[in-house]
């Protein structure tokens, strides 16, 4: 464990929630990128001083996640999972919860009303609550959620594809540092994050795609989302560093090029599997 401040947060994946190699694809970038970072994006938040951790959204590969994490801080007591939304590389990791899997006692499971509903009304997750393999608990947009002395988490409404519930991005605030994670986001026009981060501070951000030309043959209309250019217009003037999260497998930004030095020239960075931000 090399982060020795006393919280932090932990970047456990950097894909979009398929993942990368995407299932059945025989793209350039998944024949040849096998590693960690081409897990579904997930962040866990560290308390050091009393040895805890959280993990906001749990993702297809919600067990080799969790499991670096004991690895890397063994005797530390995972507290509780926090959900953006129920797209499917944000929530279906919770099938490991239950009595196939891990059998877990009342996990705290911090979800908006309208997600809590979707995992009540649907199984298997429901079977997850009759079961009581998780326990839910009420968050809003706006209003802090005190998860320890040193860990709070602000969740803040986003406009996103509300099939099955709506979406939050997740601002998390520790003694020192704030940090905002935005995985998922139709638009950024309706988002003023000078509202929420502070200089200094660090946003990670949506980038699943670079451009609106990258899936031929798919309308991107039905899965909206601001493209890389558009994102660089939206953070280049403020005074955080943005960090690009939520990669496609078909996005340009999964290898060294003319695109990741473009991000390069306006101090835009790309995270690394095991990212740490000391809070």
């Amino acid at each position: 464990m090399d982060d020795l401040s006393s919280s932090s947060a932990i970047l456990l994946g950097l894909a979009q929630d398929a993942g990368v190699p995407q299932i059945d694809c025989r793209c350039d970038n998944c024949q040849t990128i096998n590693s960690n970072s081409g897990w579904p994006v997930s962040l866990a938040i560290i308390d050091n001083n009393v040895r805890k951790y959280w993990i906001i959204d749990a993702t297809p590969r919600f067990p080799e996640q969790l499991n670096w994490l004991r690895k890397r801080y063994p005797g530390y007591h995972f507290c509780g999972i926090l959900l953006t939304h129920a797209h499917i590389g944000h929530y279906t990791g919770l099938m490991y919860l239950g009595r196939e899997a891990m059998s877990a006692d009342a996990m705290p499971v911090y979800a908006s009303l309208s997600m809590q509903a979707y995992l009540c009304n649907n199984g298997p997750w429901s079977g997850l609550i009759s079961l009581n393999n998780i326990e839910l608990h009420d968050i809003h947009s706006n209003e802090r959620v005190i998860l320890s002395e040193e860990i709070a988490i602000t969740p803040v409404a986003v406009d996103h594809r509300s099939e099955f519930s709506n979406t939050f991005a997740m601002l998390v605030h520790g003694p020192e540092k704030s940090l905002f994670y935005c995985p998922d986001i139709d638009h950024w026009r309706n988002l003023n994050l000078a509202e929420y981060i502070d200089k200094g501070d660090h946003a990670l951000l949506d980038a699943t795609f670079f451009s609106e030309n990258e899936l031929p043959g798919r309308n991107l209309g039905e899965i909206p989302h601001p493209s890389v250019t558009q994102t660089i217009e939206f953070v280049k003037n403020q005074s955080f560093q943005a960090w690009m999260i939520h990669l496609n497998h078909s996005n340009p930004l999964w290898r060294l090029g003319e695109e990741t030095r473009l991000l390069k020239k306006h101090g835009i960075l790309l995270p690394e599997f095991g990212q740490v931000w000391p809070l």
